[in-house]
């Protein structure tokens, strides 16, 4: 069988997009998904996404993470699908889509920039050493001054496999404060098991883990990440987080096929 598959990515955190709308795709096969996402013996993704039909939205989300297994929300694949959306003709500008964390709206510019409305974030950790929330997906945020040379493939395996997190694990973002407003982020991601070029509800709860902190006073957060530049937004009221919205760019990489 040949499938029809589309490469995006958003600050390079990249993704196979699939159009699932027939159903067809073998979604329980996650030996056939890992392979898809392998980068030398397939076609190579941080994550694999189904976009499907959905009775109360435009569309709904299915992520998969490189490994195979369905994982939580990804900001960055989300943001792409929109885009792919777009080019299916499915929306215009504005569209609501469902994921696996709930209804999410989303606004996409000229130019390819997507805006992304995470879910509102009311409960926080604060440590000492570390801040751990929920932004769609489980996060682990730190301060690392060297940031540059910091080892985030082993320090955040360490984190993501300890007995803090248990069988589960988190996402561990490592973070180092640029200016008043702008941090740069590097990140492990579980599921790839190693770092990302970005990750976009990683990105986001940095953004909403420095303001807790207070690291920052703005509502409006600039990340650097590796593959780019993302931008967070949101409003405080009483240790709640709402109208949290990811902004940045969701970018076609190629179209093609594969026999599987």
């Amino acid at each position: 069988m040949k499938l029809t598959f589309y490469k995006y990515q958003g600050t390079g955190n990249d993704f196979v997009m699939i159009d699932n709308r027939d159903g067809k795709f073998p979604k329980e096969d996650t030996e056939l998904v890992a392979k898809l996402c392998d980068r030398r013996f397939g076609i190579g993704a941080d994550g694999l996404i189904l976009l499907e039909d959905d009775p109360e939205t435009d569309f709904r989300m299915v992520y998969y993470n490189s490994d195979g297994n369905t994982s939580s929300m990804c900001g960055n694949g989300g943001r792409c699908l929109v885009a792919f959306a777009k080019s299916l003709e499915l929306i215009q500008k504005d569209t609501t889509f469902m994921a696996t964390d709930g209804l999410h709206y989303a606004t996409i510019f000229d130019g390819g920039t997507v805006s992304l409305q995470m879910k509102d974030v009311n409960s926080i950790e604060i440590t000492a050493e570390h801040v751990f929330l929920d932004t769609g997906s489980p996060h682990h945020v730190q301060m690392e001054e060297n940031l540059k040379d910091f080892d985030v493939k082993t320090q955040g395996a360490n984190i993501r496999y300890s007995d803090m997190y248990g069988k589960a694990g988190s996402n561990v973002n490592f973070v180092k404060q640029d200016s008043e407003d702008t941090f740069s982020v590097r990140t492990y991601e579980r599921g790839v098991e190693d770092e990302t070029l970005s990750c976009g509800t990683g990105a986001t709860a940095v953004a909403i883990a420095m303001k807790v902190l207070e690291k920052t006073n703005s509502d409006t957060v600039n990340l650097n990440v590796e593959g780019g530049k993302l931008e967070v937004s949101f409003r405080e009221n009483d240790e709640m987080f709402t109208d949290v919205f990811l902004k940045g760019p969701a970018t076609f990489v190629f179209k093609g096929e594969i026999e599987i």
